[in-house]
């Protein structure tokens, strides 16, 4: 009997799991600009959001014109640690490389590879001197410094009360003088505010 009962429950699984496999799958593919927000959770959409908005910021600050203005050129920028200080898990390397996009498409500073980028490129130039011939070869201790470095991090606060919640994200930035570490500019965006409702089901 126990052996019956045991090729029963076999075959109930296999039938769940095979009920489940062959549910068909539905994607529709939209354009990356598409504002799409499932679960109310920080998102591509605030990440473009936020990055567009500080750089422009930045850029257009008084610590980029003044610079300009004294050295006739255009500030060399790099960009430092995005902290995650949130109550979820970001990845702020994507709202870093955002930030980078925005800086060099401004046109308004220049830029240089991040440290880790920059460790890479010193193994690839160290290597040149070795096996690249003499007049292609790059040479070391040639390599354009950083004026100003921007950092920033990510917090939020929440507020929820009978599965109704509002999440506020708030992303500041920080343009720092490399030499003398003096906070040039500092700014903030609070513009990601979100309303979620949940549902609860009952039975």
């Amino acid at each position: 009997m126990k052996r019956v009962f045991f090729g029963l429950a076999v075959i109930a699984a296999f039938f769940c799991v095979s009920c489940m496999t062959s549910q068909p799958v539905s994607v529709q593919r939209v354009s990356s600009d598409t504002v799409v927000d499932l679960s109310g959770y920080w998102n591509d959409t605030d990440v473009r959001i936020v990055a567009n908005s500080i750089v422009d910021e930045c850029v257009n600050s008084g610590a980029i014109a003044n610079y300009i203005k004294k050295n006739g050129k255009e500030p060399i920028v790099i960009v430092g640690t995005i902290k995650n200080e949130s109550d979820e898990h970001l990845d702020t390397s994507i709202l870093a490389k955002k930030f980078e996009a925005a800086l060099i498409n401004s046109g308004m500073v220049d830029f240089v590879a991040s440290s880790s980028e920059r460790d890479e490129i010193r193994e690839e130039r160290t290597e040149q001197q070795l096996w690249a011939s003499e007049d292609t070869a790059k040479r070391l201790a040639n390599e354009t410094a950083a004026d100003f470095m921007l950092i920033g991090s990510v917090k939020t606060i929440v507020d929820s009360i009978a599965g109704k919640s509002t999440r506020t994200y708030f992303v500041y930035a920080e343009l720092v003088d490399i030499e003398s570490n003096k906070k040039l500019w500092v700014g903030e965006n609070s513009e990601i505010k979100k309303v979620i409702n949940r549902s609860s089901t009952r039975r």
